[in-house]
């Protein structure tokens, strides 16, 4: 449920999904003719007509979302009768509403747009409205249409899928759709406290949100840019300005939900440890498999690298749980290194000859020591005059030390 001073955003919003396929008007409470005869300027008038009778007010528009769980599956009839028990109870059936059936998600759910300025001009207070009015009903409204309960249901949803790029990429309308879709269900459903860590789930299904580049002037004003990945995960299509889309992820409203995020994962810190803490006990434990055995717990690990393929961080995304840590969070002994410390590279696991001390090498140790062998590689190389044809080794005197004594 959003509160705002604009119904006409709301209308503009609802009816461009109307007009793209993925939306349907199925209601409109208190207007004067069939739902096939209503323009946009006949719904924009009822409603502007009716708040022009107290311009003092600062909230006049509500704008709220009804969703259902995946599998139940409801006729329009039903969706229209859950709308209107729904506006009788937070105590808006007198006021005029539309009803709009979206179809852009993998779950049911409605959007209903409406104003709480009353036909005598009176305002309808809605301070707290979603925490005690809209709760209270919700709960009574699944009873009555014997509907999933929202309490009952885990975090185990629906999962994303990544965003068809191919079918995106052409037109602005289409990827403003696929992103904002995308984007506005994994802030929604995840807990992330960094940009970095919204990256890290966000790139899975093909998007990025990008600042720019530091002391570019996008990033000294905290703008933000969402766009579009190909298969290789390089920007494409047309990126799309965080202020255009309709729930506003701007990189100020991110950092208000870092910071709200970071204790709703508190919660989650200590079973994922758990779960990390019975694989690292696990016997030969190389990168792979602990990737692998993460994968079948809904746990992705990304392992960040620079160039010379040495690690240097580490993130975990419970899809679970939907929560973000980088691996330092949860604690020292998570960290890149101390990971790649209890990995044992997939080449070293071979028989060891008995009577042998010798310990594997770990992932860590075996790229050291690969870099240190080519660096005596390309000396011993020089020294044995294998440098470039036509070209001498300088191999320095030794100075000839000069004697302290007086001479006689």
């Amino acid at each position: 449920m959003r509160s705002g001073k604009s119904i006409r955003g709301v209308l503009h919003y609802n009816e461009h999904k109307v007009q793209s396929g993925t939306a349907q008007l199925i209601l409109a409470s208190r207007f004067s003719c069939d739902i096939d005869q209503l323009s946009f300027h006949d719904k924009l008038n009822r409603f502007q007509k009716i708040t022009m009778l107290n311009e003092k007010a600062k909230t006049n528009t509500l704008h709220i979302s009804l969703n259902f769980d995946p599998g139940e599956k409801l006729s329009i009839t039903q969706l229209q009768s859950i709308a209107n028990t729904y506006m009788d109870k937070i105590g808006f059936g007198e006021q005029p509403y539309l009803v709009y059936n979206h179809t852009d998600a993998g779950h049911p759910h409605i959007h209903i747009a409406t104003i709480n300025i009353q036909p005598d001009g009176q305002r309808i207070d809605i301070h707290n409205i979603g925490r005690n009015q809209s709760e209270l009903a919700r709960k009574e409204i699944e009873i009555e249409f014997n509907l999933v309960k929202a309490s009952s249901k885990s975090k185990q949803e629906q999962p994303l899928t990544p965003v068809q790029l191919q079918k995106v990429i052409y037109g602005k309308s289409e990827t403003k759709r696929a992103i904002t879709n995308t984007v506005n269900e994994v802030i929604r459903s995840y807990s992330f406290t960094s940009l970095a860590e919204l990256n890290a789930v966000l790139k899975q299904f093909n998007i990025m949100a990008d600042r720019g580049s530091e002391g570019t002037r996008m990033y000294e004003k905290k703008g933000l840019m969402y766009s579009l990945l190909d298969s290789k995960g390089n920007k494409a299509g047309v990126p799309i300005r965080a202020s255009s889309i309709y729930d506003q992820p701007t990189m100020a409203n991110l950092e208000k939900k870092f910071a709200q995020n970071g204790e709703r994962r508190k919660t989650y810190k200590i079973p994922l440890r758990l779960k990390l803490d019975k694989i690292l006990t696990g016997p030969s434990l190389t990168k792979d498999s602990f990737i692998q055995q993460l994968q079948k717990q809904n746990i992705q690990v990304l392992f960040r690298e620079n160039d010379q393929g040495f690690t240097y961080g580490i993130t975990l995304i419970d899809h679970g749980s939907k929560t973000v840590f980088n691996g330092s969070d949860l604690g020292k002994a998570y960290s890149a290194k101390a990971l790649m410390d209890r990995f044992i590279p997939a080449e070293a696991r071979q028989p060891v000859n008995e009577g042998s001390t010798l310990a594997p090498k770990t992932r860590q140790e075996a790229v050291q020591s690969d870099l240190l062998a080519k660096e005596q590689s390309n000396l011993l190389e020089m020294l044995l005059g294998k440098a470039d044809e036509g070209q001498q080794v300088l191999i320095p005197r030794k100075k000839k030390r000069k004697g302290r004594g007086f001479r006689r």
